[in-house]
């Protein structure tokens, strides 16, 4: 048997020619026992080919006995040749987690961990590393390798001509004796041929080295990529990396197609004469056992004041169930809480909630803004630690949704917190548990249409004109289909074009390869030991943040505790509102405290009166609202889930008004699905519904729905849903369903592959479309007031929220030198009301630093510019945008006057002895007379300067021009 030790997958990022699962099906299709992916610096693609390898290791389990020859796995046999009973029909190949260091004061090795304490030392020299350098980049010194040895198998790679020749004799013999002293055993040199001819010669030098040394040699390929088709792609890699085009790689191109992964045989016949080589690949093999299955369940435990996690969860959980139902719950609620309980107990997940409690616990104590979604919304238990607002009684589904022993795996738990505050909650939990136990997830940027369409293209030397038509027509940003030989013939460009035909092949093969890695949006993982032995830690791009380089999937893969500390500008509009309703009206609100089921507030739902309004206002969401009527907060759920890709997509939509209107005759084919599809009217609109139907109609075990569960998860740019097409398909026509209903129904699941909502996930949205709809409805000068002050954000730009409150009866009230602060306030309006004072935050480049100095100064007013100038010490250039704002209006000033003005201030000059001395020798300058400025022109210079206006609508202006018979009252009015 042979092992391959030293591939490099694509996660060496512009340098590997073939992904980490690639090479998993590549090695059981040719026999291989095992491989050790080995990325440059980085384990980032471990996981990848780790979940590849437990997925080839269960179709291997199935196929056994039915010998499917045109399965995935294994060459087929011979047609009517049967395999002996006892023998194995495919091949399982184990993955061995490695990665390949290089050194800024050495020649690189390959280190492979035997053991979880190997794995720990690998993570730690990469964590070393990662953190000493900047963000994508790596800083290894040999020496971090010799201080972190436990656990280790090292390979060594000289360079090609030879050891001497690497760093310099005496300064490599000195490394390789102080390895060998610490890696006594450990140390083998890599025997790996060069594929140009002269690979005999080197072979036996190399063998005679290793004989001085007393190192045994040990055999690599050391791949870049699968099967030799890849080695076009490779290049173009290369040239992306080097900056040029691939006619000019040079010695960077790969010089044939050799360096790929081998069979036992091929091996064989390479190193034919070194079979001691090849032996010690399989020694190896059998001594690294470490498997990253090893690296599951090391949370964090949550042990406070001499509480076991379980008795703490118990009394937290009780003490919130008193807090959410004072009146007492129901017994239905107390059964499911004991329920849920029990089966957390069970699979001893308490410290994990208790460790997304005490997150939510910190940010409530900071007047945070904060709520739980997606399955989490499901949990009594959550809404009892005040993790979600949304009582589970609401919805329809189990908690083994959220949580479920079949599944075996955490629960996972998405908070949204303020946007403007969540960097509290990021820099708490690193202050909490220390950077070396807690990290975000990263984020793999795959190879999308646009990019690959301009960097092959650059690479492989199409002219920008030509890359920026073919970019032209893309339909979307993720997929290339669109660019077929009719819309290229009709740009001008020949698709039978040698050159031309070779770039779109290479950008289709491209798509899905890695780019880089980028920062999770907030998925947090959290150890009760040191991460970065678990995971190697490395810099963000941004400031105080750390990182590490597995993604949400391989999270999920590895059964990782993760919470996703999410950002939600409604979350800080409501609270903005909430604070402003308490200041202004003596009002306290929380989530769960406003008013429930108010009609008028649906009322203004049903007439589409949602600008601003969390969800639905977008212009499909108002178009919807008077069709759907919503009168509960039922229906504010399925407001929020139908209008998405995925129903929409999948026909959901006109078949459940129809319903609802009664047009159409609510039906069900059988009384089990009835009780599925009951409460969307026989229409599935959620996650839950898709896999009850599979379950229920197609006879899907638990695990094969999960695995469509998968397969649907939203934010997924591609689903997976279709493998499931036949099996699924199948099943219903064995339960006797008919095979329109059962297409129909697999095209409406079909339609969650690219994005659709759990349904517990579209209660807690719902919670804040109807939060945000009432503080809109009973006071819309508070909530036009919020809404720009957590700007940017929503669809709408301030001047159209702007309008909407005036629409409404909001009395909006200019910037002010004298009035305004940074932010939009209300103020009473002289009529027993609150008008809406616009902030210094509308005007454009204005600083928050500026606009708190001009506050603070302020006393009982400002009488001029240079007053301004005095007390405030902010810079004629801050005065130059005030008076384009037109904020000197209340001295009785105009735009044009106060800007003369600011043009008089220079602050390079000294102060004036006196104060009407304007040239310091005792001359008045006289007084301009300036054109009064027309309305056209200060709309104009409104939209310019602070992007709304308070005076008439750009529309008035042109009215003349668009009404026949209007009067003519255009720019000059």
């Amino acid at each position: 048997m042979v092992a391959e030790l030293c591939i490099t997958s694509n996660f060496t990022f512009l340098t590997g020619g073939s992904h980490p699962e690639e090479y998993m099906r590549r090695a059981a299709m040719v026999g291989i026992e095992a491989i050790a992916i080995a990325d440059v610096n980085s384990v980032a693609g471990i996981v990848r080919a780790h979940t590849q390898a437990r997925e080839i290791a269960r179709k291997v389990g199935e196929r056994r006995r039915a010998d499917d020859a045109t399965g995935l796995i294994g060459p087929p046999r011979p047609e009517g040749v049967a395999a002996p009973p006892s023998a194995p029909i495919y091949a399982t190949p184990r993955l061995m987690p490695a990665a390949r260091l290089e050194f800024g004061d050495a020649p690189p090795v390959t280190v492979i961990p035997e053991s979880r304490q190997g794995w720990a030392s690998l993570c730690r020299i990469l964590s070393k590393g990662r953190l000493r350098a900047e963000k994508g980049s790596c800083i290894l010194n040999l020496s971090d390798l010799v201080d972190f040895a436990q656990g280790l198998q090292v390979i060594l790679h000289p360079a090609q001509q030879g050891l001497a020749g690497a760093c310099g004799a005496s300064g490599w013999e000195t490394h390789v004796h102080r390895l060998t002293r610490r890696f006594a055993g450990k140390m083998q040199l890599g025997l790996t041929p060069a594929y140009d001819g002269e690979d005999g010669a080197r072979f036996a030098a190399r063998a005679a080295e290793a004989a001085r040394m007393g190192m045994p040699l040990v055999a690599t390929a050391a791949p870049v990529m699968h099967q030799g088709q890849r080695r076009r792609l490779a290049d173009v890699l290369s040239a992306v990396r080097l900056g040029c085009r691939v006619d000019a790689l040079g010695r960077g191109a790969q010089a044939n197609g050799e360096r790929r992964l081998r069979s036992a045989s091929e091996m064989a016949r390479l190193f034919a004469g070194y079979e001691e080589a090849l032996a010690r690949t399989d020694w190896l093999q059998a001594q690294c056992t470490f498997s990253l299955d090893e690296l599951r369940y090391e949370y964090p435990s949550e042990v406070a004041r001499g509480e076991t996690a379980t008795e703490r969860l118990h009394r937290l959980a009780f003490e919130g169930l008193r807090w959410r139902y004072p009146q007492g719950a129901s017994e239905k609620v107390r059964a499911m809480l004991a329920h849920e309980l029990a089966l957390i107990s069970k699979l001893n997940y308490e410290p994990y909630f208790l460790t997304v409690r005490d997150v939510v616990a910190f940010a409530r104590s900071r007047d945070i803004l904060c709520q739980g979604r997606g399955s989490a919304a499901n949990s009594v238990v959550c809404y009892c630690l005040g993790v979600t607002s949304v009582s589970p009684e609401i919805g329809t589904m189990v908690f083994e949704r959220f949580v479920s022993e079949a599944r075996d795996e955490p629960p996972d738990i998405d908070v949204d917190f303020e946007h403007e505050r969540r960097e509290e909650v990021i820099q708490h939990i690193y202050e909490r548990y220390g950077r070396h136990r807690a990290g975000l997830c990263a984020t793999v940027v795959h190879y999308r249409g646009k990019r690959a369409i301009r960097e092959v293209g650059r690479a492989m030397g199409l002219t920008e004109d030509t890359i920026s038509a073919l970019s032209s027509q893309l339909w979307g940003f993720f997929s290339v289909d669109a660019v077929q030989d009719e819309r290229m013939r009709e740009i001008g460009l020949d698709p039978n074009d040698r050159r031309l035909a070779q770039t779109m092949d290479l950008v289709h093969e491209i798509i899905g390869f890695p780019r880089h890695l980028s920062q999770h949006v907030g998925g947090f993982i959290m150890t009760e030991g040191r991460l970065d032995e678990l995971v190697p830690i490395e810099n963000a791009s941004m400031e105080d943040r750390t990182v590490i380089c597995w993604d949400k999937d391989d999270i999920d893969s590895l059964g990782i505790l993760k919470v996703d500390v999410l950002s939600l500008g409604m979350l800080t509009c409501i609270r903005k509102g909430f604070d402003l309703l308490e200041q202004h009206h003596g009002m306290e609100l929380a989530l769960a405290t406003i008013p429930p089921e108010d009609p008028v507030v649906y009322d203004m739902l049903c007439k589409a009166d949602s600008v601003g309004v969390f969800q639905v206002e977008s212009r499909a969401q108002m178009n919807f609202l008077p069709r759907m009527k919503p009168r509960n907060f039922y229906d504010l759920v399925i407001e929020v889930a139908i209008i998405r890709p995925g129903p929409i997509q999948g026909d959901m939509v006109h078949p459940y008004i129809r319903r609802r209107n009664g047009e159409e005759t609510v039906s069900f084919p059988s009384d089990a699905l009835g009780e599925v599809l009951g409460k969307t009217l026989g229409v599935p609109l959620f996650q839950e519904q898709a896999m009850q139907i599979a379950i229920i109609g197609a006879g899907f075990s638990p695990e094969e729905a999960d695995r469509l569960r998968r397969s649907l998860a939203t934010f997924k740019k591609h689903g997976s849903v279709s493998e499931f097409q036949d099996r699924f398909m199948r099943g219903m026509r064995k339960n006797g369903y008919e095979e329109d209903f059962a297409a129909r129904c697999f095209s409406q699941i079909e339609g969650f592959g690219s994005y659709g909502f759990p349904e517990s996930h579209a209660a807690s949205f719902a919670l804040l479309v109807y939060a945000s709809a009432w503080i809109k409805c009973h006071h819309p000068g508070i909530f036009a007031c919020a809404l720009l002050n957590s700007q940017p954000m929503g669809f709408y730009a301030p001047a159209q929220i702007v309008r909407d409150a005036r629409e409404h009866g909001v009395e909006v009230r200019a910037v002010d030198i004298n009035e305004s602060f940074w932010d939009n306030v209300m103020e009473p309006d002289g009529r027993g009301g609150l008008a809406l004072r616009l902030g210094f935050r509308q005007i454009r480049r204005l600083r928050e630093e500026d606009a708190a100095w001009i506050a603070a100064a302020r006393g009982n007013g400002y009488q001029t510019v240079e007053d301004v100038w005095r007390r405030a010490g902010i810079g004629p250039h801050v005065l130059t945008r005030l008076a384009e704002a037109d904020a000197f209006a209340s001295l009785g000033l105009k735009r044009r006057e106060a800007l003369w003005e600011t043009k008089a201030i220079n602050s390079e000059k000294p102060l004036p002895l006196f104060a009407g001395d304007m040239d310091g020798e005792g001359i008045m300058e006289p007084a301009a007379h300036l054109p009064e400025m027309s309305m056209g022109e200060q709309v104009v210079e409104d939209y310019v300067s602070m992007r709304l206006t308070l005076r008439k609508h750009p529309v008035a202006l042109l009215r003349h021009l668009l009404t026949p018979g209007e009067p003519n009252q255009g720019l000059m009015d």
